[in-house]
């Protein structure tokens, strides 16, 4: 028995041993123009979201989901996160592609998590992402409101999607940039 766990340990350092060296010395593709190979996928975003779940604090938000504090929500998104989030004209942001890991796009895919969760995604940043930190161009109130937008993305009333509609009538900078 004792032969055994000492092989079992031994395969388990040489494994970690050789993760750590692919990772270490660059054998892994740094480019955000392909796509997301299948390992990121099954370990990164599940443990992005059980770190932020782990680090969030569960507090409630100081602010009602009413029109007014949606529309106020919306226009802080269309102002700041629609290029890479996408919005009610282009659902996918125009940056989305660009970004590795792929920018989320709450359009085709609302975010699922708690409103707390979203703020302190807004307020903190996602280390490596290019998701940036708010906290020092926002105020509490207005990443709240960008929260509470969030969360209720999938389901805004027909005054706040038109409004969205119409603040959203800017195209994408890419056709803006295209090559003659």
């Amino acid at each position: 028995m004792r032969t055994f766990w000492a092989g079992f340990f031994t395969a388990l350092v040489v494994l970690l041993l050789a993760g750590f060296t692919y990772v270490r010395f660059g054998f892994v593709d740094p480019r955000a123009d392909i796509p997301v190979n299948g390992l990121e996928e099954l370990v990164a975003m599940p443990s992005l979201d059980a770190s932020v779940a782990r680090r969030a604090p569960e507090i409630k938000s100081p602010l009602d989901s009413s029109d007014v504090t949606l529309i106020a929500g919306m226009k802080l998104y269309q102002a700041n996160c629609a290029l890479c989030h996408g919005d009610a004209n282009y659902s996918r942001g125009t940056l989305a592609d660009a970004l590795y890991p792929r920018a989320p796009q709450f359009v085709e895919d609302a975010p699922d998590m708690p409103e707390y969760q979203n703020f302190y995604i807004i307020e903190h940043g996602i280390r490596l992402t290019g998701m940036p930190a708010w906290k020092q161009s926002l105020t509490d109130q207005q990443m709240w409101q960008v929260a509470t937008f969030l969360a209720q993305i999938d389901k805004l009333s027909p005054k706040v999607l038109d409004e969205w509609k119409e603040q959203a009538t800017v195209k994408p900078a890419s056709s803006a940039l295209s090559k003659p």
